[in-house]
């Protein structure tokens, strides 16, 4: 096992151990078909024998033959509903799993994955591993358990007839084996063209403007078409894979069956057998000896995607860890005022390009303004986010009222904390819903005052329904400014003492510029605010300032009131 591969193995093993706990209920209803199936086989191997020796028939093996059949469909209708249950279950862990490692990321993990393979890993990725749980898991145990209650069968009937077809099925896992090699390379090709399908298709709908406007619709759509074209050939080569798998197991199960019926055909046909229900009994066993291997090799290739699946997960990053925090420092940070303090903080996005913060501190009491300036790229968003929990410093310490920041859980720092950034997401729904967003228990009143505090109340009133007005996705529908007074109704809403703006006027024209300003002066009365700009109409703001230099602190100054 290599180095590379370890992590995903042990994550697979672990995942594997549940699933077979999971499937205990599949696979007991299956060994209980099994046995069914093997009563049946006898039941009808003496009606057969009483139609071949010309003798009457009695009723109890077609009674007992009935009764079996139903009682094994109850049994296949009982078993199909455990496994189905068992992948369900297993997908919402894993999906729960998957999103609570992506919210506790944050969208620093943009910056190492595109947001269409964060997609696939929720639904793609988690119901190819669908099959592990509901399929290959019960499959694994029945492949062996299954032939080996058949093959006591018929060990117990005719020795002969058991031990040719067992030498028949240690064919199989032979032939799976190989077949099972190209599976895994063609499962995993076949992954990687769906993602960069995915990926591509995401990137052009959200630069549709740009296409259409460049004139490059035709070029595009023929590139999707050969991204799908490709994602077909890949798919086919699994089936292929898929196909050969069966044609051994169909090869071994036809030389079990001409071992038998070179061994009992003559005696058969020349009458030399007086009594043919053991012959008849391992004829009608032989199927029943193959289907636990054959729904184990259509479950193997779940088990291939499962593998392929899994490296995706083990890539996520953990959700981090908080540590034990006194519950006063949690107390103190929540009932007052909110301090902020940089010591000596350093970190680095990409070691090629250098540290984003390097060595940066300053100090910021409750209730005061820090005004942020600086080009772009000179880490003025980067401190936004270590203050929001998406990413910890490499070096030093951040603390909140002199609460180290990492020993804060995330459920409180985000009560504490408001921000407002350059384009707001607001989602398809109406404008009341995204204002209450930022806090769902909200009253009306409360509703309404965030909005007239952030005057929106004109614009709200001016639409046909008000505030239950719908809104498209991503606030299409609104301007820029109208988008930037609901993210700032959310923040009056939410009425967090700590509040963080991160170029809340960029893209907007001067008069819409100045309004938002003002709005945003009356949001800061009485928080602590840390505002990210390098506009000069922000630079109003009241408060200190900080000039930053490639990670660096310049000489901070006092700024007058605006």
């Amino acid at each position: 096992m290599s180095e590379a591969t370890r992590p995903t193995r042990v994550w697979l093993r672990q995942q594997t151990a549940l699933a077979r706990r999971a499937a205990a209920p599949v696979a007991g209803f299956g060994l209980a078909g099994i046995l069914f199936a093997i009563g049946q086989a006898g039941c009808a191997a003496l009606a057969l024998q009483a139609a071949l020796l010309h003798r009457p028939l009695a009723g109890w093996p077609l009674l007992a033959f009935a009764g079996l059949a139903l009682a094994r469909a109850a049994v296949g209708l009982l078993g199909e509903q455990a496994a189905a249950a068992a992948g369900a279950a297993a997908r919402r862990r894993l999906r729960d799993s998957a999103l609570a490692s992506l919210l506790a990321a944050g969208p620093a993990l943009l910056r190492r994955f595109h947001s269409a393979a964060l997609a696939a890993i929720c639904v793609d990725r988690v119901e190819a591993l669908d099959g592990l749980f509901a399929r290959w898991a019960p499959a694994a145990v029945l492949a062996v358990a299954g032939p080996a209650l058949v093959a006591g069968a018929l060990l117990a009937a005719d020795p002969f007839a058991g031990l040719v077809v067992i030498g028949a099925g240690l064919l199989v896992p032979v032939g799976m084996a190989v077949a099972g090699i190209g599976a895994s390379v063609a499962s995993r090709r076949q992954f990687q063209a769906l993602q960069r399908l995915q990926t591509r298709f995401l990137d052009r709908v959200r630069g549709i403007a740009t296409i259409v406007l460049a004139n490059r619709a035709g070029d595009e759509a023929q590139a999707l078409a050969a991204a799908a074209q490709e994602l077909r050939r890949r798919t086919m080569r699994v089936l292929r894979v898929a196909f050969l798998s069966s044609t051994i197991l169909d090869a071994a199960m036809a030389a079990a069956l001409v071992g038998l019926a070179l061994h009992y055909g003559h005696a058969l046909l020349d009458g030399g057998v007086e009594r043919p229900w053991r012959a008849l009994f391992a004829l009608l066993l032989v199927p029943e000896f193959f289907a636990p291997l054959r729904a184990y090799s259509a479950a193997y290739q779940d088990r291939l995607h499962a593998e392929t699946a899994a490296q995706a997960f083990v890539d996520l990053p953990g959700a981090p860890a908080v540590a034990e925090t006194p519950p006063l420092a949690v107390r103190t940070v929540e009932a007052r005022g909110i301090s902020v303090a940089f010591e000596n903080v350093r970190l680095t996005w990409d070691p090629a390009v250098g540290p984003a913060l390097d060595g940066l501190s300053f100090r910021l009491a409750a209730a005061e303004t820090l005004v942020i300036a600086g080009p772009s790229g000179a880490g003025k968003s980067t401190i936004l986010e270590i203050l929001l929990g998406f990413v910890r410093p490499d070096e030093g310490r951040v603390t909140l009222n002199g609460a180290e920041i990492a020993t804060i859980v995330p459920q409180a720092l985000m009560r504490m904390t408001a921000w407002i950034g350059q384009r707001p997401l607001l989602f398809a729904g109406s404008l009341r819903d995204n204002v209450a967003f930022a806090r769902p228990e909200a009253t009306e009143e409360e509703i309404a005052e965030a909005v007239r505090a952030a005057q929106l109340t004109a614009f709200a009133e001016s639409l046909p329904h008000g505030l239950d007005t719908p809104i498209g996705e991503g606030g299409y529908g609104l301007s820029g400014g109208q988008a930037q007074r609901v993210a700032i109704a959310r923040a009056f809403l939410k009425n967090a003492p700590l509040l963080l703006l991160d170029e809340p006027t960029a893209h907007l024209d001067p008069a819409t510029e100045a309004e938002v300003l003002e709005s945003l002066r009356r949001l800061a009365l009485g928080r602590t605010v840390i505002l990210a700009s390098h506009s000069a109409a922000a630079h109003a703001f009241s408060g200190r300032r900080i000039d930053l230099r490639n990670g660096r602190a310049q000489a901070p100054a006092e700024r007058g009131a605006a």
